[in-house]
């Protein structure tokens, strides 16, 4: 049986976007650092008519420097990645300075924080990050694996 030509380059197409969804490339971001380094969740305040805690809540920046050396002049999307763990779901909702898209990300998602060509051997910025966890957080100490991926284009 022959295909058209057509269909089989609709088929290669289809095959290369799944192996480039199945391979992302994690990006080494280890020199990134939240300020204040550990932080503390807080209950929310209860609102009016509201019989028991909506949840935690805490604040700080995270000054992000992601090393993409390997990846200079090339095309792609970078994602930044919540792993689901044990523990309850926690959001992250942030804004950037402009470098990386603001954006929102709940465990075991990842969200598009940087398309295009990579402009140079570090990619920074600065986020100031609201996280919210359901009431049922259970730890005092709790460390979230935030990471950063690529896809080539």
């Amino acid at each position: 049986m022959t295909l058209p030509k057509h269909l089989v380059a609709v088929v290669v197409c289809a095959l290369m976007t799944a192996t480039a969804w199945a391979n992302p490339h994690r990006l080494d971001d280890s020199l990134s650092h939240t300020v204040p380094p550990n932080v503390q969740m807080q209950w929310l305040p209860l609102t009016p008519g509201q019989s028991y805690a909506g949840g935690m809540e805490a604040w700080l920046r995270v000054n992000i420097r992601i090393d993409t050396r390997e990846w200079v002049g090339r095309s792609g999307r970078i994602y930044m990645v919540l792993p689901r763990d044990q523990s309850s779901n926690v959001e992250a909702v942030w804004t950037t300075q402009g470098r990386l898209q603001p954006g929102r990300l709940v465990s075991g998602e990842r969200t598009l924080v940087f398309a295009g060509p990579i402009p140079g051997a570090t990619l920074e910025d600065q986020m100031q990050v609201r996280l919210r966890s359901n009431a049922d957080w259970q730890s005092n100490s709790r460390r979230l694996n935030f990471h950063f991926e690529l896809d080539v284009d």
